[in-house]
């Protein structure tokens, strides 16, 4: 399997679930997510789908239970979608680099003063 495959099913699953989650997905717990980024491995059996959740940690919680209760119906539109053998296995993360990167920001910016 090609890395660029991969890749490019990456960017496809990426665009695909952002519409589903979008248009499809009616669960109150599931709010505003942002899908930062998608890795496939190289047999496309998993993929790994990072969200950006707006709230604090318990709307993440929350989100995160919304999209595991949605899981098969998600993975199901993806397999209408997408044409592929099999359908990737879908698990959402929680992406903390946003977080990271905030607090990077602000420690050097504590740092100046």
């Amino acid at each position: 399997m090609s890395e660029l495959r991969a890749n490019r099913i990456a960017e496809q699953l990426k665009k695909e679930i952002g519409e589903i989650l979008n248009r499809k997905i009616k669960d109150p717990r599931v709010g505003f997510v942002t899908i930062t980024d998608v890795e496939v491995t190289g047999d496309l059996q998993q993929a790994k789908v990072f969200i950006s959740v707006l709230g604090d940690e318990r709307e993440r919680e929350d989100t995160l239970k919304g999209l595991a209760k949605a899981n098969g119906f998600i993975r199901a539109e993806i397999g209408s979608r997408i044409r592929l053998r099999k359908t990737p296995e879908i698990l959402f993360e929680i992406d903390e680099t946003i977080e990271y990167g905030n607090r990077i920001e602000t420690l050097l910016r504590d740092l100046d003063k």
